[in-house]
């Protein structure tokens, strides 16, 4: 499935706007293969929440969000925690887990992520404040998804600056708010301007030079989207959302209800930044031709945002998460890309001594591509003057080339398991497979909101 040109779909249907979307869509009303596709992305994001939690980003935030975010008569849970915090700092707290370990999926036009925000403020409100069906609560999903990725596309065709997800998916997360809270239209309007005008324009290639916990601006982009729907209906008001009021992008919320991002989002194999893993899936394709073949030199060429990501002894995980050369070494050193490769094997030191011979060229053509594709090519020099090269190869989980749900559930596995055990985990994805079909979406939210045994 190619990503849809909205524009000509708008002139043949047009749906409802973004107000009435919010507030009118019904679980029946989403397609069978939509619907699917949030199911895939809930487990995944749980999955990747997991798997961040024992990070020591996610531990800060979480001990930051429980001193200094009270949670007051109605607040929220913290992921695999059990913890409250208020609405805004639980979703603050449960973001940063899932961005703590870059695994979480994105779309390519965004240019980002929508549901790193999106799952947290979905459970901010649906926790404590506003609880709900089954199916309601994957309705508020794709809403959030719907309402933050054509917000990310409105930006990036709009700016030339590259900022961060959060600077796009609170809009996501105040439009959750606005439907949980039953928000009139002028309310909901108020609040996705006030998420838009709140939310952080963070420079995302400042942390592609300098890979730090800031990482994504997911936290903030959750605590000032679930901060605008809250003060909007108290009467709060924002100024007007331009990335969906603005005439010119009107063809990118014209259809509504019609073209459905929730369908293009890309889901990821490996929990580094997207821009390597075409490289990665290269490095898996070449390895069992040069199988004990000593290397002396690997050449990557790919585009230019991905030639940025240039560390090879990561002394960190989000060092680790922001490297090409590393990830790479690890795929021919170990036949896998991990969460212990990017949290506790940063020094292996077969791996970095790799890392040092990768060399990375910027591909103009590729270049040209970015971001509608993303792609690699590898060429390998061994020590006995054999060369090896690969074709132009992009990472697997593109919408044309979804993950299987067996390589779904066995990542969720994967990453659950040391936090979990395998039952609970097994448990979870079972709940989250038949969400919409409960009266209530408590007994999920429950399981995953408890503090685990896997947890020191």
């Amino acid at each position: 499935m190619a990503l849809l040109d909205n524009a000509d779909v708008a002139d043949e249907v047009v749906g409802p706007d973004a107000l009435e979307f919010i507030h009118d869509l019904r679980w029946d009303d989403i397609p069978a293969n939509v619907r699917h596709n949030a199911q895939r992305s809930l487990l995944d994001l749980i999955g990747v929440a997991a798997g961040g939690r024992k990070t020591v980003n996610a531990r800060i935030l979480y001990d930051f969000v429980s001193a200094h975010s009270a949670p007051g008569d109605k607040g929220a849970r913290l992921l695999f925690d059990g913890r409250r915090g208020s609405a805004p700092g639980a979703a603050m707290a449960n973001a940063a887990a899932i961005d703590a370990l870059d695994a979480h999926d994105g779309h390519r036009l965004a240019k980002g992520h929508a549901g790193v925000v999106v799952l947290p403020s979905l459970l901010a409100f649906s926790d404590e404040l506003s609880p709900c069906s089954g199916s309601e609560f994957m309705t508020r999903f794709v809403i959030g998804y719907e309402i933050a990725t054509r917000a990310g596309i409105a930006l990036h065709t709009g700016v030339d600056d590259y900022h961060t997800s959060g600077a796009w998916n609170a809009l996501g997360a105040a439009a959750i708010g606005a439907r949980a809270l039953g928000l009139d239209r002028d309310e909901t309007a108020h609040a996705l301007g006030t998420a838009e005008y709140y939310s952080p324009r963070s420079p995302m290639m400042r942390c592609i030079d300098f890979p730090t916990m800031v990482k994504d601006g997911a936290t903030y982009g959750a605590h000032a989207g679930v901060t605008a729907a809250l003060l909007a209906g108290s009467g709060f008001t924002g100024a007007p959302a331009s990335l969906v009021d603005d005439e010119s992008e009107t063809n990118l919320w014209g259809d509504l209800g019609v073209t459905w991002r929730m369908a293009e989002q890309y889901l990821k194999l490996w929990p580094i930044c997207r821009w390597a893993q075409p490289a990665v899936a290269a490095a898996a394709q070449i390895r069992s031709e040069i199988a004990g073949g000593k290397i002396d030199r690997l050449v990557v060429e790919t585009f230019y945002e991905a030639a940025r990501l240039t560390t090879t002894h990561p002394e960190t995980s989000e060092l680790a998460q922001y490297s090409l050369p590393f990830p790479v070494a690890a795929m021919l050193v170990h036949g896998k890309v991990d969460a212990e490769t990017v949290t506790t094997g940063l020094l292996d030191k077969a791996v970095t001594d790799l890392a040092e011979r990768v060399e990375l060229e910027i591909s103009p053509s590729l270049s040209a591509a970015f971001p509608g594709k993303r792609a690699a090519r590898m060429v390998a020099v061994l020590h006995s003057g054999e060369v090896f090269e690969t074709p132009v190869v992009e990472a697997p989980g593109e919408p044309e080339t979804p993950l299987s749900d067996t390589d779904l559930v066995n990542k969720f596995i994967d990453l659950m398991m040391p936090l979990t055990g395998q039952l609970k985990a097994v448990s979870i994805a079972e709940m989250a497979a038949t969400l919409e079909e409960n009266e209530t979406a408590s007994p999920l939210i429950d399981a995953i909101c408890e503090f685990p045994e896997g947890l020191n």
